[in-house]
């Protein structure tokens, strides 16, 4: 913990890879660790970036990460990779795509396989997140694989939800879900360059016409849309300063104490189901059991819901708990 604490990137690496672990003996390490520097985290801005494919979201956040360290901040990015059915390894490798970034001593890059979590965001991304703050980043930036149920979970653990679009490639509101865009604090238009600058101006207006359109956001927050171009390196730098418009507004009304709350309560029912099921898995007397009522399930003698309920009454026969 001391060199998490002191701001050692291989440490932290290392400290990233044990909650990482699916290994048991590891699980009871990695809550030490997570437990022992809970005090040194909640200090920074947490932003989460999305986008379709070929938005380019490795590209704006190498611009953008390079344009906060500039302003004397440190960046940390975890990124989740889509994961290999195979080897259960990342395939796209972000920090190969952001190379600039990646050798700055002001950034830390994680990469993360996606694994079977729901939507593919990585299982321990709060965690590793939760480190990085302790390791005195005060940015931290977490990618998702695109445009899906990833982002439910990404937007349940930062504060501040950006979503990137491309301009010109055909309706973009049609290939857009609804509750994504209702998520977004801002929406921004990549690649506004060259000859795409024209589609770019059309397509802020329909977004901007198209959020009016939603809710208002428990925030407080009015989402704003914005144009940027990594390669011209534009606008890179009213996209921060509409993510500190959006930090002090939340500072300021009280959001983000009660968001994080809210955040931290899910998190722990999370945790709770996840132990449940690790636990009725590691259940020799159990497997058996398990294994029949897939069968009868498979040949359509149970319902799915009534085998599910006998899996219940077995565990707590297994575990001793009586509850008549």
């Amino acid at each position: 913990m001391a060199g998490v604490v002191r701001g050692d990137r291989v440490v932290l690496g290392q400290a990233i890879t044990v909650v990482e672990s699916a290994r048991a003996e590891d699980r009871v390490l990695a809550g030490a660790i997570v437990n022992g520097v809970m005090s040194r985290t909640g200090g920074a801005i947490r932003v989460g970036i999305t986008g379709v494919p070929g938005v380019g979201k490795s590209s704006f956040i190498e611009v953008f990460g390079k344009h906060i360290i500039g302003l004397g901040k440190r960046v940390a990015v975890l990124t989740i990779d889509p994961s290999s059915q195979r080897t259960g390894g990342s395939i796209l490798g972000d920090k190969t795509r952001m190379e600039e970034l990646a050798r700055n001593s002001g950034a830390f890059i994680r990469p993360s396989a996606s694994g079977s979590t729901l939507g593919g965001v990585a299982g321990k991304t709060r965690e590793a997140m939760l480190l990085c703050e302790a390791a005195g980043y005060e940015v931290i930036i977490i990618e998702t694989v695109g445009v899906g149920q990833s982002e439910v979970a990404v937007k349940n653990m930062v504060d501040f939800f950006l979503l990137l679009m491309l301009a010109g490639a055909g309706d973009e509101l049609q290939g857009i879900k609804k509750g994504i865009m209702e998520m977004a604090d801002a929406v921004v238009i990549t690649k506004a360059d060259g000859d795409n600058v024209s589609h770019t101006r059309q397509a802020m207006a329909d977004y901007k016409q198209a959020l009016h359109l939603f809710p208002p956001a428990p925030s407080g927050w009015t989402p704003k849309v914005l144009s940027a171009s990594a390669h011209a390196g534009t606008g890179i730098a009213e996209v921060w300063e509409t993510v500190l418009a959006f930090d002090k507004h939340i500072h300021d009304n009280g959001f983000i104490t009660a968001n994080r709350s809210k955040q931290n309560i899910s998190w722990m029912h999370e945790y709770f189901d996840l132990l449940i099921k690790n636990d009725l898995q590691g259940l020799p007397r159990l497997r058996e059991v398990v294994q029949e009522l897939e069968r009868g399930v498979v040949g359509q003698e149970l319902s799915p819901y009534a085998a599910a309920a006998a899996m219940l009454r077995a565990y707590h026969e297994a575990v001793g708990v009586n509850l008549r």
